[in-house]
């Protein structure tokens, strides 16, 4: 395979697919922002108790987003993070710089970000996680490709199917519930675990409805180490993915390096298979209302094959689109937009959280799945809207300079 290009040049599809996925992020978050946070798994729970069943249109608005976002932006972050992560260090090498070094100043920055967007805003931070994934992907970056993606795939593999067969039981005795064939001890096992996510949502919903600051104050008090918790629920998913990303870059996948042969199949098969087994995955769960606990751990952990795998025929469909995309309207403000992804995403947390939360304007537990995609479009105006204009007049977003800024242990160049 022919080797990527400098390190040095901008990879515009990288900003372009960036953009896509900020953008879809936004369709997966936006029930975390509107209700508490079980109630990101399933629509079967609603503002503090369990529907029963829900209304057709916000399952069918459910099934959409699961169809096509969920899980799937998460992977393309997590392998875009990971690509950017090796670009920044192969750019300041061609510098003269300590390129790892400089990546964990500013892993480091980025964990501390996390842990303010958490504590100030939202509970639902994936900075912090990033972080910490990034600093364990961070010395394996120099294995050779083929022993990168096969250990990438064997700790994907080996997590996934191991957190699947921890669930099983819990998973069983819900559906023995619901069809009502449980024995009594899978009854009590059932029941108690949906009564124990019922008392979680009803103190995620007072905690999430005091004002800005006691808010804030409740969880330094009493789960200062959330981000902790979540790092360790994912980092089996975010450093395989993480570690993909890498060996995409190096071998200069994101370049267009890749005959465009393979990226077609790879693009059309992606998509292909991964919709196939989301599809699969809603046809047992949708007839079945969604259940409270065998949805988390099929977003968590079944459909994960399914996520990669449309992730990559999404980056590489959009590799191969980019020359095109890119000379129309659209494709430049999404680009402009993946330019800007951290000031994106941490500006939409405070756009949402200031529409849903009550130092806002108090909508929250009260917009349904399909009401809430018009939220949805509303967060995509605005990251379409002002990230080109700004990037006329600025190098890079906000948020962007001032995390380089403090890598870089200085202020750096701002206005063009």
């Amino acid at each position: 395979m022919s080797a990527p290009p400098a390190s040095g040049a901008r990879i515009q599809a990288l900003d372009l697919i960036r953009g896509v996925a900020v953008l879809g992020i936004l369709a997966v978050n936006v029930a975390g922002f509107a209700g508490p946070i079980a109630t990101t798994d399933t629509p079967a729970l609603a503002y503090g108790h369990l529907t029963a069943p829900p209304p057709w249109w916000d399952e069918a608005a459910y099934a959409g987003v699961f169809l096509l976002f969920e899980g799937k932006m998460r992977a393309l972050f997590s392998i875009l993070f990971g690509a950017s992560m090796l670009l920044f260090i192969d750019r300041a090498e061609a510098r003269g710089r300590d390129g790892g070094f400089l990546q964990a100043r500013r892993l480091g920055w980025l964990a501390l970000f996390g842990w303010l967007h958490y504590v100030l805003l939202w509970w639902g931070d994936i900075l912090f996680v990033y972080a910490c994934a990034g600093l364990v992907a961070l010395p394996l970056r120099r294995l050779p490709p083929r022993a990168m993606v096969a250990l990438a795939l064997i700790v994907f593999a080996a997590w996934h199917g191991g957190q699947t067969l921890g669930g099983w039981p819990v998973d069983r005795a819900e559906e023995a519930l619901r069809s009502h064939t449980a024995t009594a001890v899978e009854a009590d096992l059932a029941t108690r675990q949906v009564l124990g996510v019922q008392a979680r949502m009803a103190s995620d919903v007072a905690r999430d409805s005091e004002p800005f600051v006691p808010q804030a104050l409740d969880k330094l008090r009493n789960d200062p180490f959330w981000p902790l918790t979540m790092a360790e629920y994912t980092l089996g998913e975010t450093v395989p993915l993480m570690l993909i990303g890498m060996v995409l870059l190096r071998t200069g996948f994101f370049a267009g390096v890749w005959p465009a042969g393979r990226m077609r199949r790879i693009a059309i098969g992606g998509i292909a298979a991964g919709g196939l087994w989301a599809a699969w995955l809603l046809g047992w769960a949708w007839p079945r209302h969604f259940p409270v606990l065998a949805m988390s751990d099929m977003i968590g952990y079944w459909a994960a094959p399914g996520h990669l795998a449309m992730a990559l025929g999404y980056a590489a469909g959009l590799v191969l689109w980019a020359p095109r995309l890119l000379r129309g309207g659209l494709g430049r403000r999404l680009a402009a937009a993946g330019r800007m992804a951290f000031s994106n995403y941490l500006g939409t947390t405070l756009v949402m959280t200031a529409l849903f939360y009550r130092w806002g304007f108090g909508l929250y537990g009260e917009v349904g799945r399909l009401a809430q995609l018009g939220f949805v479009a509303l967060g995509w105006a605005l990251m379409l809207g002002w990230s080109a204009p700004w990037l006329t007049r600025f190098r890079q977003g906000p948020l962007e300079w001032l995390w380089r800024s403090l890598t870089e242990g200085r202020a750096m160049p701002m206005v063009r």
